[in-house]
């Protein structure tokens, strides 16, 4: 029996292989863009300002602007613990590692889940942006999985998450394409190891920073559907779990870029690397390529540029994107 979303646009594969076809085509290097920073910043407010349509593509580089750093002083608070013990040195690698049992790999992992998916973001860069686009006819695709874009306050139905939400566990070997929600589990694991609440709902270390690294084996999740082991819901292989949400908004994606194409359409490109440049960067240059009345934004610390081909039609601006979009929204809101 065929599933519903079998038969719906699939945003995310699409963009991809319209980014892969395109991206053989720019041949002739990279630009910096064409301008001043200054006129370069002028001429996004005037984007934001007049754009049909505004896609907005954001990688990792936001939410570390935001404050969700993976490494330093915020790793040391929550996981000096680990880092002691195990030598690992930062969250990102910390995800990857072979605990010696279930106990303490889901005290590591519901420590990361919540710091990096409930916990608030230090700074309000998402709110900033939100502001910028406020009553735009706006839609987001990103590789992000801290959920922050809905928790600023961003249209649930213009969001598409690609690679999966630090709030969704999945079977571990996958047989049904379902997700379920992890938050109240995760409130249970970080008081069991010994995390103060606060009464707005917030952790912090204890006094003593006497924490446990292992939960009890009563509390090791498990999938409500059939009982076998579950693993956060994100793109590390070909289980990932692509629900009905994901479909949906995917599809949603799909239908937005086709509504608007051929019209005078900003893609704002927001901390995306080069890690995963087929997900978002490629599809934009190419579908600015393909569109004389589309413009091409890249906001990024030092990874701010375009293809030559399009560099007429590109806003390259290097630099912390938290305080570009702080500048932006203090100097659009003045004028």
């Amino acid at each position: 029996m065929s599933r519903n979303y079998d038969k719906r646009p699939n945003g995310y594969l699409e963009t991809i292989q319209q980014g892969l076809d395109g991206v053989r085509g720019f041949q002739d290097g990279l630009s910096l863009g064409i301008g001043t920073r200054a006129e370069q910043i002028g001429r996004l407010k005037t984007e934001l300002k007049t754009a049909d349509a505004i896609v907005i593509g954001a990688g990792a580089g936001l939410s570390t602007s935001a404050g969700f750093v993976y490494s330093g002083e915020r790793f040391r608070y929550w996981f000096s613990d680990f880092a002691d013990r195990f030598g690992i040195t930062d969250m990102y690698s910390g995800g990857f590692y072979p605990f010696p049992d279930e106990e303490t790999y889901w005290a590591w992992w519901s420590r990361h889940i919540w710091c990096n998916r409930y916990a608030n973001a230090p700074k309000p860069v998402y709110e900033n942006l939100l502001q910028l686009v406020a009553g735009k006819d706006y839609f987001v695709i990103t590789t992000n999985v801290d959920h922050m874009f809905q928790r600023a306050g961003f249209d649930k139905k213009r969001l598409f998450y690609t690679q999966g939400d630090y709030g969704l566990f999945q079977n571990q070997h996958p047989t049904l394409q379902k997700t379920w929600d992890n938050e109240a589990w995760v409130m249970q694991a970080m008081a069991a190891q010994g995390f103060v609440k606060h009464t707005d709902g917030s952790f912090v270390m204890p006094e003593d920073r006497k924490v446990a690294m292992r939960i009890p084996t009563t509390l090791i999740p498990r999938s409500p559907e059939d009982g076998r082991k579950v693993v956060p819901n994100l793109r590390a292989d070909d289980s990932f779990v692509e629900d009905e949400g994901w479909h949906r908004a995917s599809a949603a994606y799909s239908d937005y870029l086709r509504l608007h194409q051929g019209q005078h359409v900003l893609y704002l490109e927001i901390g995306v690397g080069s890690n995963t440049p087929v997900i978002i960067k490629y599809p934009f240059w190419q579908m600015t390529n393909e569109n004389p009345k589309a413009v091409y934004c890249c906001l990024n610390y030092n990874e701010a540029y375009c293809p030559k081909q399009i560099e007429a039609q590109s806003i390259c601006i290097d630099g912390d994107t938290g305080t570009l979009l702080e500048r932006l929204f203090s100097e659009i809101t003045n004028e």
